[in-house]
């Protein structure tokens, strides 16, 4: 397939620049994979399309405050968003600059954009293809220098600098495990109150890890998508997940995947046999039309970026022609795109029964 089938014009003022004041009053476009059926609800009434039988995946990864900016020796200005980190005072980064630095270089660091250099710094020390390998000197870790004065990462597509409120509504309220630089946004919705009804109707929850980088905002640069270099992220999965998700499908119940990056997770874990296995180690699974999905029935995301790997995700689960008239129904409809903005709950008849 080619890149621009899914492309979508959308107007610029539907790119939600903010969180709404409370997280589950995102509007929720109810999408039927299987017959193209649309409803328009409130995320705060997912559970009505819940039962007893069913399986909530979450991606419990928690979004660390990734970018830095900083101070070149020489006085030019440095952001820097950390990709992951390698060890307790390395990693390795995205620098953007006017001139990018050499192995050797040094890069104070600064509170804020305007750059007042504070008593950090890090030392670039090579390159890991389009990335740079970065290190501190002293006691102080580079977790707990992110925790001082770096700031969540948010997108680019949103034009704003990050404040206060960004630190709590940038990540979901059942967040873990750090090391995510992109939130799983799908997850965002969902409030501790909302949970507890989830809950009391007999669903059971388990969470996977996936560490969601950077690369997740990556553009499609090939128009034949299948030659396109899917960026690689950090996956566990236990015998518990997969335990859930046999007996799930087993009692006739769906494996509902919260977000992209659960699918991901699951079916990277299914993918060398068709059955479910533990899995720890990084992925790269693309997954676009023709997909046959091996353990996941139902997903809660977001609308997704024209064009991207996530769009081409849920277009295999329920259909190309199906997903694109669903994002017209929601641009029609003046739905919240992206990150901070509203969800979908895309059912699908397709289901591995092997």
């Amino acid at each position: 397939m080619k890149r621009s089938d899914f492309n979508y014009l959308l107007p610029p003022q539907l790119i939600a620049q903010h969180p709404l004041s409370e997280r589950s009053a995102s509007r929720l476009l109810v999408l039927d994979g299987a017959k193209g059926a649309v409803r328009h609800q409130r995320f705060y009434e997912l559970p009505d399309f819940l039962n007893s039988n069913d399986l909530l995946v979450f991606n419990d990864t928690r979004v660390i405050p990734a970018r830095l900016w900083g101070q070149k020796v020489t006085g030019g200005k440095v952001e820097i968003l950390i990709e992951r980190l390698t060890g307790s005072h390395t990693a390795v980064a995205h620098i953007r600059a006017s001139k990018s630095p050499r192995a050797g270089s040094v890069i104070h660091l600064c509170e804020t954009a305007e750059c007042d250099p504070g008593p950090f710094q890090l030392a670039v020390t090579g390159r890991e293809g389009d990335l740079f390998c970065v290190s501190c000197e002293g006691s102080t870790a580079l977790a707990d220098i992110l925790r001082h004065i770096g700031h969540m990462p948010l997108p680019p597509y949103i034009e704003r600098e990050d404040d206060s409120a960004d630190q709590d509504r940038y990540q979901t309220v059942y967040a873990a495990r750090e090391g995510a630089v992109a939130a799983p946004t799908a997850g965002l919705h969902f409030t501790e109150d909302l949970l507890a009804q989830i809950d009391a109707l007999g669903v059971r929850r388990v969470a996977v890890t996936l560490h969601v980088g950077a690369g997740t905002f990556q553009p499609v640069r090939e128009e034949d998508i299948e030659r396109h270099v899917m960026h690689s992220e950090f996956v566990e999965l236990s015998e518990v997940v997969c335990a859930a998700v046999r007996e799930t499908r087993a009692r006739g119940g769906r494996v509902i995947a919260v977000g992209t990056t659960a699918v991901r997770s699951l079916e990277s874990a299914s993918m060398a046999t068709g059955e479910i296995q533990p899995f720890v180690g990084d992925t790269n699974i693309f997954i676009y039309p023709g997909y046959r999905f091996h353990s996941v029935d139902a997903i809660v995301t977001n609308f997704h970026l024209p064009e991207s790997t996530l769009l081409m995700l849920v277009s295999a689960f329920a259909g190309r022609e199906t997903i694109m008239a669903a994002y017209l129904k929601a641009i029609e409809e003046e739905y919240r795109f992206f990150s901070y903005g509203d969800a979908m709950f895309i059912t699908s008849e397709q289901k591995d029964q092997s």
